[in-house]
């Protein structure tokens, strides 16, 4: 027997004592209600109401399908009519501006409202599920928090770990190549991958994931119950699929969008999803938001047309083999009939791709280059090859969004019901529901959380960090799942994005569709009977102008109490003002080689709407190769290497390439400059010098802004997505061999366009649309 310390000599009897006589006791934890049911959310991003089969589509959603056969199908469920907002109701059961989101995450204005990130005291669904006794897990595209709080410098109070999940894993921007991520995160920080293995594809990474959290649950505890919010970027733009996918779908888009349309109505009316006789609307014809007939397209626009909706098709169908993929993960560990799945979308088909698509996302989405329509045409023709895969970043026309939301006009960020009305679907074998059922009742996501919660057996809590919670915008519609002509519990909701109005009551919908940098007031609204008229063909306001006046002054109470203005008139006023606390982002930089990737959004604001230069320092001793820095991806960015002995800059304007050769570099230490002059017109010129000897330039290429480069700042090597696709055929990543010390981003003046210089400006021009 081991001696005890001269200490214990003594003390055998009171020990003796304490054991003897006293209980011992353990602080308790929650525990959920046995049995308690695991619960999945999960999100797809853009999906329109008829684009999955159970719903009227021709896309192959086997998984989707079997779901409803087991559920029950709502279909007459709303959302928000963007993204962001959308996820933060669905996440606080708040109303997106009550919650601070009131539209997407990619701007600061200083407003309640538009915050960009959830306010500190609303509790979450994870958090109501982890206090319970949950495990609580965030897979995909999290999209609720600001871009100056991507960084590792940020305090990440609107991350998702710090909002009640135990795990995350996926994007925290808003959408990313599915190919090569610009940037993955887990849990609290980013992952420093070089590159993917070929036939990487995030979805399939996504499902690895989720099914990865819950196997190691179910070993470390039997029966703890877990909460996963599943959220794709899929179906976002870039519209990217697998080869094997697309050729899936070659062909059958060839007849156009009116016909697909019609197809789909006819099958949904068959299905029982919509009313026989449903009506289904023109052609969208609103201004900025019109489409053309498909029968007056050239045919080469056809045949480009059609090849975007293939890949969009392919990447829903990615999607629910991967549904398929988690589904028997789950039976195989006996967790899939006491798993409730809810099963929506963010917001209606969107519009993004303009009226003639894009095979460069970035460049149509803001408008960047000045060519001309015919030139981005040709231009994209010649890329059709490449749609759907890596070097694309492609998006359909909005005549396509058009058939996805059949039978309901516009699109998201609209506030008809193309905007907000969305595909759902609620599961749950062991809960009784009414299998292969549809539910009628006019829903919406505010009361996702109300629902969990009613189903499981918990309360919504209260209170956040001691500070009393705003009340629920959602009640719990748990009764229409087993009975499916209950009322509805939500009858009335308030709509608004980018000053587009809208307010339902009692099966009235009265809405505006705002022209940009137009007055609020004096605007029309139109009024639909939702009950006879679903698909808004027929305006009545003129027959009932006080029930118009009654519901405009409804929208106007409820914009009132749920923090929704300044109206966005889209002067682009609230997208340009941000806090002075960003002003640092602005900063010079020197970023050294084996530095992980920078960021994005702080590698954006050392180039975005500026001129700006980039000094490398190195030692260059012969047979030193590779990439000195690289900014971007194949959506738009610039690079610089040495091979072969000789310089090279790659300048990617939103697809279009141009190389320049900047000749032989000697042995010995060098300062590299790169000069770029932002000028009138979204354009630059750039120059290149070594040494100060002029060796290359470059004059009239488009300005990188907004967006773009997504991808972050590199030095040493070109990470994930290429700059230059040609240069990462023949040699990777292409790390540098030699001695580089660093590169250094130098901001300059900005540009003759730049935002900020039209804040003052915009303010007071536009104040009188409030």
């Amino acid at each position: 027997m081991t001696d005890r310390p001269a200490a214990y000599d003594g003390f055998d009897g009171e020990i003796g004592r304490i054991f003897s006589t006293s209980t011992p006791s353990w602080p308790t934890g929650p525990e959920p209600p046995a049995p308690a049911p695991n619960v999945i959310v999960m999100l797809l991003d853009d999906l329109g109401f008829s684009d999955i089969g159970c719903f009227g589509s021709e896309i192959e959603t086997p998984n989707m399908d079997a779901l409803a056969d087991r559920g029950v199908r709502f279909t007459n469920f709303h959302v928000n009519p963007m993204c962001s907002p959308t996820r933060a109701s669905l996440l606080t059961g708040l109303n997106p501006h009550m919650a601070g989101v009131g539209h997407v995450s990619h701007s600061d204005p200083g407003y309640p409202g538009y915050a960009m990130e959830l306010r500190p005291d609303a509790p979450t669904v994870a958090e109501m599920f982890r206090d319970a006794g949950w495990s609580t897990f965030a897979v995909g595209k999290w999209h609720l928090c600001k871009d100056s709080d991507l960084s590792a410098a940020a305090s990440k109070h609107s991350w998702p770990l710090q909002v009640g999940f135990d795990r995350f894993f996926g994007i925290l921007d808003g959408f990313t190549n599915l190919h090569q991520p610009h940037l993955l995160y887990e849990d609290n920080h980013a992952l420093e991958i070089d590159e993917y293995p070929d036939g990487y594809f995030l979805t399939d990474e996504l499902t690895d994931r989720a099914a990865d959290m819950v196997t190691g649950l179910r070993m470390a505890h039997p029966t703890k119950p877990f909460f996963m919010y599943f959220a794709h970027p899929a179906v976002h733009a870039p519209l990217h699929a697998k080869a094997i996918d697309m050729e899936k779908y070659r062909g059958d888009y060839a007849s156009g969008w009116e016909a697909l349309r019609e197809q789909r109505l006819a099958r949904q009316q068959e299905l029982g999803v919509v009313p026989e006789g449903t009506e289904l609307p023109p052609r969208n014809f609103e201004a900025e938001h019109e489409v053309r007939a498909w029968d007056e397209l050239a045919v080469d626009e056809q045949r480009q047309f059609a090849r975007y909706q293939e890949a969009y098709a392919a990447m829903l169908d990615n999607v629910d083999q991967n549904l398929g993929r988690l589904r028997a993960e789950l039976e195989a560990l006996g967790e899939w009939d006491n798993t409730i799945v809810v099963f929506t979308s963010d917001n209606g088909a969107s519009r993004e791709g303009q009226a003639n698509g894009t095979a460069s996302y970035f460049r149509t989405l803001i408008g960047a280059a000045r060519n001309t329509s015919e030139e981005f045409q040709e231009f994209d023709l010649d890329r059709i090859d490449l749609v759907g895969g890596p070097q694309s970043m492609p998006h359909y026309p909005r005549g396509w969004a058009m058939a996805s939301n059949t039978p309901f006009r516009l699109y998201k960020v609209n506030t008809r019901q193309g905007g907000h009305q969305v595909p759902t679907i609620v599961s749950w074998p062991a809960g009784g529901l009414d299998e292969g059922s549809m539910c009628r009742s006019y829903q919406h996501v505010t009361d996702v959380m109300s629902t969990l919660a009613d189903l499981v057996g918990i309360e919504v809590p209260d209170s956040r960090h001691g500070l009393p919670a705003p009340a629920p915008a959602g009640r719990s519609f748990r009764g229409a799942l087993y009975d499916h002509e209950a009322e509805s519990t939500h009858p009335e909701q308030y709509y608004e994005c980018w000053g587009h109005r809208g307010y339902y009551r009692d099966g009235w919908s009265a809405t505006t569709c705002h022209e940009q940098r137009t007055p609020f007031t004096g605007e029309r609204w139109e009024l639909h009977d939702l009950r006879t008229d679903p698909t808004e063909c027929h305006d009545v306001a003129d027959r009932h102008p006080e029930l118009v006046a009654e519901l405009a002054d409804a929208w106007e109470r409820a914009a009132w109490a749920n923090q929704v203005f300044p109206l966005d008139e889209r002067s682009m006023l609230k997208e340009t003002t941000r806090p002075p606390t960003e002003l640092p982002l602005t900063e010079g930089l020197t970023v050294r080689p084996g530095t992980a990737s920078l960021e994005r959004y702080r590698s954006l604001k050392l180039i975005a709407y500026r001129s700006f230069r980039v000094v490398v320092s190195l030692d260059y001793a012969d047979g030193d190769e590779g990439v000195l820095f690289a900014h971007g991806d194949q959506g738009g960015g610039y690079s610089m290497h040495i091979e072969d002995g000789c310089l090279h800059l790659s300048y990617n304007g939103y697809g279009e390439m141009t190389e320049i050769d900047c000749g032989p570099v000697t042995i010995g230490p060098h300062e590299i400059v790169l000069e770029v002059d932002a000028l009138v017109g979204l354009r630059v010129d750039l120059r290149v010098s070594l040494d100060g000897e002029r060796r290359g330039e470059a004059s009239d290429l488009a300005l990188l802004m907004a967006m773009a480069p997504f991808q972050g700042i590199d030095v040493g090597i070109d990470r994930r997505s290429p700059v230059s696709w040609e240069r990462s055929l023949r040699r990777g990543t292409f790390p540098y061999s030699g001695s580089l010390h660093s590169a250094r981003w130098e901001p300059g003046e900005p540009s003759p366009e730049d935002p900020a210089k039209f804040t003052a400006f915009l303010r007071e021009a536009f104040s009188k649309y409030e």
